[in-house]
């Protein structure tokens, strides 16, 4: 039988193979939510060592373009240089350590800190030095050549969207994505084109990281509680929320995330119920799979939000966008940028086919808006909730309860449901139907399994032996 309250549980802290293994069962120890200790070591152990989405390359579109973005406390600058490769340089002089940049976008061939006027070219290279011989005694004193900007200790991408990895012995991205670049894809590859990225919107709400990521993973059950009069007023087609357990959720390689259940149709037909027009549809089925086509066409899912471990999040929806039936699709990714164990950053973009029609582009663009902007509707319904949350899970009387997050699941492990056969659901991983936080609860098991590995201690660095890297081919 599983427990709802530890016994006592005077000290949770000091037993954290306990909370650990009460994690990757289903119960969740409240005070993970809003734990200094436990922040402490996410910032090493996860985000010191997983993959971070910081740009899309149409972001940095042209030589001389640039970013900037932080992974926690951690500033680079993300720009394409004059030769068209894209670099992450950590934003930091390397005389005395000043921020290099300081706006957050533009176009320059060369950075020149201000503090004593140091400048590099946006490769990363060092070019400029006052006084070099005066103050140096030339290249016999400082040699110049070969010095360059701290760059990221990975860089990687996928579908134009940009990572970088603290660690140095990171995976390859693909990898570390396995087979959730099949679900990417929908989001990010709708023609041959990509995507073009809008923002980011940002905004904070003193809620802890993880809830936001957790929701958009798999949260279906929410939605006819939290989201009622979104429905009530008429912004969606289908009449009752609750029809979301209709729809599925998947989890395959570090990611997984939920679907409508759509109409009868064909591909043709149910991307058009949806809100695409004939000329996106015809593109997306020379881009897309047959078995990417085959999850929509033949088993009637429509992908909509879903989570990339640890903290990137993109939602899918089709809200009417005027007094008739008439809906329009907007891509969001978003990301939870963790600022302390109860505040987070929100990061939001907008995103659209390249190749979408201008019309279509501006539509998309209001009904993201409206719905997920900094001032959208199913924003200001979820942040209430996970305000509340953590708020709650700072006190003593959290450190002595376990939240039951078995949704799906029986006593004994047996699935409510049986996950969907390869002929029902024809993407990798493991889907289900109805309501269930399967996936909430793979989120939270790679949440644990991260925090409990060792540490792997980074070697410092001196100027003038800089590793190479922070530089992708595009």
């Amino acid at each position: 039988m599983t427990r709802d309250i530890t016994e006592g549980a005077p000290d949770a802290m000091t037993d954290l193979a306990g909370t650990f293994t009460d994690v990757r069962r289903g119960m969740i120890p409240a005070h993970i939510y809003n734990d200094r200790e436990l922040f402490e070591r996410e910032k090493k152990e996860i985000f010191g060592r997983s993959w971070i989405f910081v740009a899309h390359e149409s972001e940095v579109a042209t030589p001389g373009d640039y970013v900037v973005r932080r992974v926690l406390r951690d500033s680079f600058i993300i720009t394409r240089d004059e030769q068209g490769d894209i670099r992450a340089h950590f934003n930091m002089c390397l005389h005395r350590g000043m921020q290099v940049c300081r706006a957050e976008i533009g176009n320059a061939s060369h950075f020149r800190c201000p503090y004593h006027g140091w400048s590099y070219r946006n490769d990363g290279r060092l070019v400029g030095l006052p006084f070099h011989q005066d103050a140096y005694g030339g290249e016999a004193g400082f040699q110049r050549k070969g010095q360059r900007l701290l760059p990221a200790p990975s860089l990687d991408s996928y579908n134009g969207m940009i990572f970088i990895s603290l660690d140095p012995d990171a995976p390859p991205l693909a990898e570390y994505l396995g087979d959730f670049a099949f679900y990417l894809d929908y989001y990010t590859k709708q023609s041959p084109s990509g995507i073009d990225l809008r923002g980011p919107q940002r905004w904070r709400i003193k809620a802890n990281w993880k809830i936001g990521a957790e929701n958009f993973a798999g949260d279906m059950y929410h939605t006819p509680q939290t989201h009622t009069s979104v429905v009530e007023i008429g912004l969606f087609r289908e009449p009752k929320a609750e029809k979301r357990k209709d729809g599925a959720t998947y989890w395959a390689g570090n990611g997984g995330g939920t679907t409508y259940k759509l109409p009868p149709g064909d591909f043709d037909e149910r991307t058009r119920y949806v809100g695409y027009p004939q000329e996106m549809v015809e593109r997306m089925k020379k881009t897309l799979t047959e078995a990417q086509q085959r999850v929509i066409g033949e088993d009637g899912f429509m992908i909509s939000a879903a989570t990339v471990f640890p903290n990137l999040s993109f939602v899918h929806n089709w809200p009417r966008v005027a007094d008739s039936d008439d809906v329009l699709p907007f891509i969001s990714v978003r990301q939870w940028q963790p600022i302390s164990e109860n505040e987070t950053e929100v990061l939001s973009w907008f995103a659209v086919d390249a190749e979408a029609p201008e019309e279509f582009k501006a539509l998309s663009y209001k009904a993201y808006l409206m719905c997920f902007g900094s001032t959208g509707m199913f924003e200001q319904d979820d942040v209430e909730n996970w305000v509340s949350l953590t708020n709650t899970a700072a006190g003593a009387m959290a450190r002595r309860l376990r939240l039951n997050s078995r949704m799906g699941i029986l006593a004994d492990g047996t699935e409510v449901t049986p996950a969907l056969s390869a002929e029902q659901f024809h993407g990798p991983g493991t889907a289900h139907t109805g309501y269930s936080e399967y996936n909430q609860r793979e989120l939270l098991t790679r949440w644990a399994d991260h925090l409990d590995r060792p540490a792997t201690p980074a070697e410092p660095l001196e100027v003038g032996t800089l590793a190479s890297g922070g530089q992708a081919q595009v």
